[in-house]
């Protein structure tokens, strides 16, 4: 049964033979169709590989890990965070999954994990991840995924009478439909599973930006349509009195079990299942990995052929060269019918006079922002769809009005400076819903990375004011816009409303994602060689907070909007 598989152990590393007359197949991963998953027979050619990976140097690897104590399930994000004890440090983020058209095409690399109860699939994943130390790294496990008990089926439970490691325990349905959102890079949430009441509760996690997804559980290999997903399969292969003392000391410690119960499910249940359908599934599997997270040259080689997948895509970022290329073959070309720009009154043009000036002094700066940014709202507000409804006056008479055909409206800010804006959109929309994405520059790459978001619950049936002080090339936005579509937001209910843009970020914007409504006062024709507006405004942000700009801040505002 094994021999189908790469089995790897810590003092060699044994490649299986290739049965006669067995066809070559290549072992290569395929980023750009998703269709070429790792093969389980080796072809001996291809320079990603897992046999060329043998001479790769290891990576580090820490020899010991903290035991793992959960009582609920366990699916997380694990973006590259340094922890003190007054906050929290984002140290790298999210490069561009999209092209210049808007579309994700860097799905996310799924790396499967499965094993036994208890064979230390946690352990593996979590080493894996330290190995990987790449951004953005998800771990999903498939604890999460066990189905609502009836009230009869939670007596049973109780009893240790439920067979919990049976393919009928797990709601496949819904952990396909969510692997795949994972995989597109779409936002997702997570049900959490309370082993002490053996119910889910009723708060669930939401998970986003994954550039690898660790998915780990006992019968992760069992179903059709999830092994689809998955781009390399590891069979974690532990003997079965290790797995059986690891799980009578986390049942008994961490879940509330007593021995003898433990023991009663094992027998019955656990083992059993094992053989029926656990077992089975290491013939699907690309790598055996024997001993867990002890044996440091399986995990190397599992870290390195991920490395090697993710360098095959990394080449197809949206680079500023390309986004410049796109706006100037617009030149010349009419602005997008998406685009609305406010009627250029007197008033408009005296206070866009007052904050170009670079003579204006911060408090005139301000004031007049705050003037403008509150007429950007209110233009903004005119192109809501409206219903007619009737209501009655004091008077008793009938008034024949309008309101909002949606849920509601909500405000999202580029940081820092779109954050402007919220007060004026707050004075405008009463008791209004607030979020805020945090957009920087890599300086070895000029692109554009996400480091944070906050978004508010239930936003995909929602109208989102985008807001940012101002867009020069177009990058925070493009990246903020798919991060909203990544959340279900459709397009259409997506207003991207600036104080300032420039003829290139609108065009950029436009053919990205033709249904964005585009509102802003004013849009300058030129951008020079810093990608800064001509003539333009200046940084906005230094200007509006007194402040000297970070040199790594990706925003239009502060000339660094590529």
């Amino acid at each position: 049964m094994y021999t189908k598989a790469i089995t790897i152990n810590q003092n060699d590393v044994h490649m299986p033979q290739k049965e006669e007359g067995e066809k070559e197949e290549d072992m290569s991963v395929s980023r750009s169709d998703r269709s070429g998953q790792m093969k389980r027979k080796s072809s001996g050619s291809g320079d990603d590989s897992l046999v060329s990976l043998r001479n790769h140097p290891r990576c580090p690897l820490t020899p010991s890990l903290s035991p793992r104590k959960r009582t609920t399930s366990q699916s997380k994000t694990e973006p590259p965070l340094l922890r003190t004890n007054k906050r929290t440090i984002y140290t790298a983020g999210r490069p561009p999954w999209y092209n210049v058209t808007g579309t994700t095409f860097k799905e996310a690399f799924v790396i499967g994990l499965c094993g036994g109860s208890a064979s230390g699939k946690t352990t593996v994943a979590n080493k894996i991840i330290e190995a990987l130390d790449v951004p953005w790294v998800v771990l999903l496990s498939m604890d999460s995924f066990y189905k609502v008990l009836t009230k009869d089926e939670q007596e049973l439970a109780a009893k240790n009478e439920y067979n919990f490691d049976h393919p009928e325990a797990f709601d496949f349905e819904l952990l396909v439909t969510v692997l795949r959102k994972l995989k597109k890079g779409k936002s997702i949430k997570v049900p959490v599973y309370d082993f002490t009441s053996h119910c889910r509760r009723k708060e669930w996690k939401t998970v986003y930006g994954a550039n690898v997804v660790i998915f780990e559980g006992i019968l992760a290999f069992a179903n059709k349509e999830l092994l689809k997903l998955l781009d390399m399969k590891v069979f974690v292969d532990t003997d079965s009195d290790i797995r059986l003392v690891r799980r009578l000391k986390r049942d008994i410690s961490e879940r509330g079990r007593d021995i003898s119960g433990v023991i009663k499910q094992y027998n019955k249940f656990v083992k059993p299942s094992f053989e029926q359908y656990i077992e089975p599934t290491v013939q699907v599997a690309d790598i055996v990995v024997p001993r867990g997270g002890e044996n440091f040259v399986a995990l190397d080689l599992i870290v390195q052929h991920v490395h090697s997948q993710l360098e095959k895509s990394s080449g197809l970022t949206v680079s500023v060269l390309c986004r410049s290329a796109l706006a100037s073959a617009h030149q010349g070309q009419p602005l997008p019918k998406t685009l609305s720009v406010m009627e250029g009154t007197p008033q408009v043009h005296g206070m866009h006079t007052i904050i170009r000036n670079k003579d204006t002094n911060r408090d005139e700066f301000i004031f007049y922002s705050k003037r403008l940014m509150r007429l950007l709202i209110e233009h903004a507000l005119s192109f809501l769809p409206l219903k007619p409804v009737q209501v009655e006056t004091p008077q008793g008479s009938i008034y024949e009005g309008k309101r909002l055909s949606g849920k509601r409206i909500t405000g999202v800010s580029i940081l820092r400076a779109g954050e402007t804006m919220e007060q004026a959109l707050m004075v405008v929309c009463k008791d209004i819903r607030l979020g805020k994405i945090l957009i920087q520059t890599n300086h070895d790459t000029g692109e554009p990375e996400l480091h944070y978001l906050r978004l508010p619950k239930d936003i995909s049936e929602d109208y989102v004011m985008l807001m940012d002080s101002t867009v020069s090339t177009g990058a925070a936005a493009l990246m903020a816009v798919r991060v909203l579509l990544d959340h279900d937001v459709q397009e259409d209910k997506i207003f991207l409303l600036s104080l300032l843009m420039a003829e290139m970020g609108v065009h950029s914007v436009a053919y990205a994602f033709p249904k964005v409504r585009i509102i802003t006062t004013a849009v300058d024709k030129n951008v020079n060689d810093k990608f800064h507006i001509i003539p333009g405004i200046g940084n906005f942000g230094d200007r509006y907070f007194g402040t000297d700009a970070p040199s790594d801040w990706y925003e239009s505002d502060e000339g660094m909007d590529y």
